[in-house]
């Protein structure tokens, strides 16, 4: 068992001065550990019986697909404003600096389809809050959430609270 921490860069001052990046490439690089890190996901979706896996734009992608595919279900991404084609839902949330929005497609989600929500990283939960209230004005319920990285100084947890939260890294 490969230890993940090991596969994550602290790049200090990015994006900006006293902000540590938590950097995943590494683990999406290497091999053996994003299948480990999906494997682990994979095992907690499977236990909440999970029928389809949701994503937010655009890591959320990155270990989303992973996972829908070696369980067999479909990915259904939420996006940015004005990448879906046809027609959406649209949730907007509060960044540290503005908002921002996510959009969905109407038939993406079924009514009863139990949904795990992957992204990379759980920091304020303002994204996966956001994309929770698109899943569930669609109908659907959501089952689970997992992460690669939980920064839980910034109190994501909390804000998601009522939700089951599996997190693979710590810090």
């Amino acid at each position: 068992m490969l230890d993940l921490h090991d596969y994550i860069k602290a790049i200090p001052n990015f994006p900006e001065e006293g902000i540590i990046f938590r950097d995943i490439t590494p683990l999406l690089a290497d091999g053996a550990a994003y299948q480990q890190a999906t494997s682990e996901i994979v095992a907690y979706a499977k236990a909440r019986d999970v029928n389809v896996i949701v994503g937010p734009e655009s890591r959320g992608f990155l270990v989303g697909a992973p996972v829908a595919n070696e369980m067999g279900l479909g990915l259904v991404p939420a996006r940015k404003p004005g990448k879906l084609p046809r027609e959406v839902v649209s949730e907007s949330y509060q960044l540290e600096y503005g908002t921002a929005s996510l959009e969905m497609h109407t038939d993406a989600i079924k009514p009863g389809d139990k949904v795990l929500i992957t992204d990379d990283l759980l920091a304020t939960g303002g994204t996966i809050e956001a994309t929770i209230k698109l899943v569930e004005a669609l109908g659907g319920t959501v089952v689970g959430l997992a992460f690669f990285i939980e920064l839980a100084g910034l109190k994501g947890r909390e804000r998601l609270d009522g939700y089951d939260i599996l997190a693979l890294l710590e810090y």
